[in-house]
Parts: C-alpha cells; sequence; structure tokens
C-alpha cells in the first residue's frame, strides 16, 4: 500500500470548464476506464485498487497541513489505515471545500473525505460510507461577551459555507446577520478582527481553535447543540462499488482496534471512541471524553455512575 500527498488548492473555477469524455476519465482514474470500471476491474483480478482521494486542508484537526504543507490530521491517518486495511494504493489531494462535491461528480477524484456531514441534501447527489465520525456544533464568543445562542438577532455571525453550522444559522437564526466563509481559517480571521461577534462551527474544530494562539481570548457560548446530520461519512459517486469496500474496511478497522487507537489519539482515550458509538446507536444522549494517562473506562458505565449521582442529588 503506498498513500501519497498533495496540496493544491484549485480554484472552484476550474471544475466548471467544459471537459470531454476522455478527460474525465483520465481525471478519475489516471487509466482508461472509469474509477467504476476500475473498481470492478481490481474486484475480478484480485489486484490492488487505486483509489484518489479529496479533502479539505483547513479543517484542523480532521484534515491540515504542516509547515512543510504536508497533509495531516485524524482524517488522513484514517484514510491511511483504510488504504492499508484494503491494500489499495491511495493517493490524497487538498480542494476548495465548495468544489469537492462538484470535483468528484465530474471524476477529478474518487472519493471524499472533509468532514462532510451526512445529511439528506448531500444524499442526493452523492452516497457516503457508514459514519465514521459523530459531531456536535458550538458557538464561539469573545470571554466577557454576554453573545449566546437564543441573543444571535442582528448579530453579525460568521460561519463555514454549506456546512451543517451554517446550515443551522440559516434555518434556526435567519435574523442574526450571517456571514459565510469558503474557510474555517478565514471565519476565525473575521472573529478575531471584531469583523463579526461569533462564529458557529463544529465543536471539534472549534474547541481545537480555542486551543491556539489566536483563540486564547475566547471561548464556547452555551452549550453543545445537537442536530440529525452530525454524522460524518466518506463521500463517492452514486453506485460506486468503493463504499461497500470502504465499509468493510472501516468495520474491519473498529473491530481490530485500530478505529479506537486512531480516534483516541486525537479526541482523548479510546474510550471516546466508545461514547461516540453508544451516541450513534441511541445509547447514550451525550459524548464523555475521559482525559489522563493509562486510563481505561467503559464509556458506558462511566456515563450511568454520572447519571446515578446527578440523581442522587436532585
Amino acid at each position: 500500500m503506498t498513500i501519497s500527498m498533495t496540496s493544491s488548492m484549485t480554484k472552484k473555477v476550474l471544475w466548471l470548464a467544459p471537459l470531454s469524455a476522455a478527460m474525465l476519465m483520465l481525471a478519475g482514474c489516471n487509466n482508461s476506464s472509469t474509477p467504476e470500471d476500475s473498481a470492478a476491474t481490481d474486484t475480478a483480478t484480485d489486484t490492488p485498487i487505486s483509489v484518489k482521494i479529496a479533502t479539505e486542508s483547513s479543517y484542523k484537526p480532521f484534515s491540515y497541513t504542516d509547515a512543510d504543507g504536508k497533509l495531516i490530521g485524524y482524517e488522513i491517518e484514517l484514510v491511511d489505515a483504510l488504504c492499508t486495511q484494503m491494500k489499495a494504493d491511495c493517493e490524497l489531494i487538498s480542494q476548495d471545500w465548495d468544489g469537492l462535491i462538484p470535483g468528484l461528480n465530474a471524476q477529478k477524484f474518487d472519493a471524499i473525505i472533509a468532514g462532510m456531514s451526512i445529511t439528506p441534501e448531500r444524499k442526493e447527489v452523492v452516497e457516503f460510507t457508514d459514519p465514521y465520525f459523530h459531531t456536535g456544533i458550538i458557538l464561539i464568543g469573545k470571554k466577557g461577551d454576554d453573545i449566546s445562542v437564543e441573543g444571535l438577532k442582528g448579530q453579525p455571525v460568521a460561519s463555514q459555507r454549506s456546512t451543517v453550522a451554517s446550515q443551522y444559522l440559516q434555518d434556526e437564526h435567519a435574523e442574526a446577520e450571517i456571514k459565510l466563509y469558503d474557510t474555517q481559517d478565514n471565519a476565525y480571521l473575521d472573529l478575531t478582527s471584531g469583523r463579526v461577534r461569533a462564529m458557529m462551527s463544529d465543536k471539534v474544530t472549534g474547541i481545537d481553535w480555542l486551543k491556539t494562539e489566536a483563540g486564547k481570548d475566547y471561548e464556547v457560548k452555551g452549550q453543545e447543540i445537537s442536530t440529525d446530520e452530525d454524522a460524518m461519512g466518506i463521500a463517492f459517486r452514486k453506485g460506486d462499488p468503493l463504499v461497500a469496500k470502504f465499509n468493510k474496511a472501516l468495520a474491519e478497522l473498529k473491530d481490530n482496534g485500530t478505529y479506537d487507537q486512531i480516534t483516541g489519539s486525537y479526541f482523548g482515550t479510546s474510550s471516546t471512541a466508545a461514547a461516540q458509538k453508544a451516541v450513534a446507536t441511541g445509547g447514550v444522549e451525550e459524548v464523555l471524553v475521559i482525559e489522563g494517562d493509562n486510563v481505561d473506562v467503559d464509556a458506558n458505565a462511566t456515563i450511568a455512575a454520572e447519571e446515578q449521582a446527578e440523581a442522587a442529588t436532585n
């Protein structure tokens, strides 16, 4: 298995250019067949498959670039493990967020892993794998500011375009002065410069930013907001047999402990992944992150104990 990474922030206008059928096939899989035909051939001959996977590299800690421009992050490690499990040759490339789904359907690449939530609207145009992560959304504002989710009317609020967070703002707080950005980084810049008063973002990426020097004067306002669209999946073209291959590999990583190891290394201990699994199956209403060294805690038992303690004090 080899996995190569390329960071080339392609402008979204490129996918709008007319392409011949031959060029589309070349862009999709670098040979004379379409990615779908290639996957079917690889299954029949049992030879390693080649997969080009796009990500959006400003979504820390899921996918971002280091000082040398190399793609790193949780999703990058997860893709590496999935491709190893499938004995696949994978290439990772960076694309603008707005061009991800159009580029996928134009066969510029074969898959998307970019913190993309599984929503009914997206399922109309792409097909997702089983979820690999669950998260919520939060409101971030300056420390000491009394801004709240309930008080957004007339207030300038930032969010990344075409995300669950921005859709929530538009659906639930249309009276706010909503400002949408092409990347999370640009939204953070307007927040710290004072051009917006608050920002609505994915919980994990937002909390990660709060730990940085730029975010030290900011905090989460209120409680995490849960939606019905907080599950992330890997996107493929509709009907692509690669979906089944990636689902099988993801299930195997969960069974052999690799998924918990990768998830735990980014978001706490392995109990974090166990708690997320409980949320996904409807077992609990929230995720607990157990921090500390050499911690081996059953997430469901921890949640049950906290519920009992809370009941005793009520």
